[in-house]
């Protein structure tokens, strides 16, 4: 059945669309219709969708969707206002994201024996990476601190790039003989953060100049703008990739250098890329629901219920908690940070990676864990985004009317509402 695939989409695609509005008002977000749906269409239910041609889609897909919303996410970044408000996004990432790779490193090799160290760490690099936008209120929430939303916000667009190099690293020394023989991590490093940031700056300042100087002497049409602004981050990855760089670098840092070259025009011209976003990034959850999420049902064992449930709360909330000693913020607060860390798009596309470009025994197991793992974010960070955002947004307003100078007060700059799920 699976000529019917491609219509069955489509009419989803409708349906959801119909009733898009109505679903934003409520717990039930984007990414939880389309997975939920992806499991009607899959082998588990209507089997409308072929799972080999799939399976050869969907990682190109999740690709295209990562690296377009990255780009989108970065063009809103105010530099300067970022530089004086780095505290939170610096400390999720410079302290919170090694302890988290470190911790889900620990838990693997503690209830996953078939995997060995190098193993168990590129799982715990896999799902480390945060997709803020599966918990959309969090950072659409104006009565939260700007703080805190830029906080999860940055980390979510940046730790998707971070994590790629130290992933191939540990990707390459597992399937190496005897460890890390002919491997070099700093040049790995370099090269991949290196590269990816060079054909960022160099697509940004393409198409920035592009949409600035020849819209403003009227040879750009707006539709050609539009255009410009999916070109750019299509040039950023694949520029980076065949240089040996991190395509999704790239198109993070295409986006900052678009955002600044292009100055105001740079927004308004970022609509259709947003908007395909939402397309992509729609279709990907639909496919994971139907291709990845159906065949690991019957895969569940307690070992992996257990790790996926640590990776969700002790994995994330403990190194959270430790590198946020010292910065005055509230235990709330601290709480707060630490659980809406929903892990989504980024493991998608990371396990794909690995299942599908390296040998190792243990791609079986990695791929049920990971899918497992996005999954139950999905559904739990979907359901408490928005009466946490709520609650949390109701405590920081009573204790700012008698404590005016918590350190969650501090101003930041106003955040787009989406990272890895545009806006319903």
């Amino acid at each position: 059945m699976g000529e019917w695939m491609l219509p069955v989409v489509a009419v989803l695609l409708i349906g959801h669309g119909a009733v898009s509005a109505r679903l934003a008002t409520t717990v039930i977000t984007q990414a939880m219709v389309f997975v939920a749906l992806g499991l009607l269409i899959g082998n588990r239910a209507l089997d409308v969708v072929d799972l080999e041609a799939a399976n050869q889609f969907v990682r190109h897909l999740a690709e295209a969707t990562l690296a377009l919303v990255l780009f989108t996410d970065a063009v809103r970044i105010d530099l300067g206002r970022l530089r004086r408000e780095a505290l939170v996004p610096a400390r999720l990432l410079g302290a919170g994201l090694p302890l988290t790779i470190v911790a889900g490193t620990a838990a693997g090799l503690a209830l996953l024996p078939d995997l060995t160290f190098w193993t168990a760490a590129a799982l715990a690099i896999v799902l480390a990476p945060t997709d803020a936008a599966l918990g959309l209120p969090v950072v659409s929430n104006p009565r939260l601190p700007s703080r805190i939303r830029q906080g999860l916000n940055v980390e979510s667009g940046l730790n998707d790039g971070v994590c790629v190099p130290l992933l191939i690293i540990c990707l390459t020394i597992a399937e190496a003989e005897e460890g890390a023989a002919h491997i070099e991590p700093v040049r790995v490093i370099l090269e991949e953060i290196g590269f990816g940031a060079l054909g960022g700056v160099v697509a940004g300042v393409a198409g920035a100049f592009a949409v600035r100087s020849f819209a403003a002497r009227g040879w750009m049409t707006p539709t050609w703008q539009q255009i410009t602004a999916i070109a750019t981050p299509l040039l950023a990855y694949t520029t980076a990739s065949a240089v040996g760089g991190s395509g999704f670098i790239a198109a993070f840092v295409a986006g900052i250098t678009y955002g600044v070259v292009a100055g105001a025009t740079a927004e308004p011209t970022t609509a259709l890329a947003e908007q395909s976003g939402t397309l992509f990034n729609a279709v990907t959850f639909l496919l994971f629901g139907a291709v990845l999420l159906g065949p690991a049902i019957g895969k569940l064992d307690w070992r992996i219920a257990l790790y996926v449930l640590l990776s969700l709360t002790v994995v994330r909330m403990l190194p959270v908690a430790l590198a946020m000693t010292g910065t005055g913020l509230r235990t709330v607060t601290v709480g707060f940070l630490g659980w809406f860390g929903p892990r989504g798009l980024a493991s998608i596309v990371f396990v794909l990676l690995l299942v599908e470009q390296t040998d190792l025994p243990e791609r079986p197991l990695m791929l049920t864990v990971v899918t497992w793992t996005v999954a139950l974010s999905v559904l739990a960070h979907g359901l408490t985004a928005l009466p946490g955002a709520d609650r949390y947004a109701d405590w920081y307003t009573a204790r700012t009317e008698n404590h005016p100078s918590m350190p969650e007060t501090a101003p930041a700059a106003s955040q787009r509402t989406t990272t890895k799920e545009p806006r319903q």
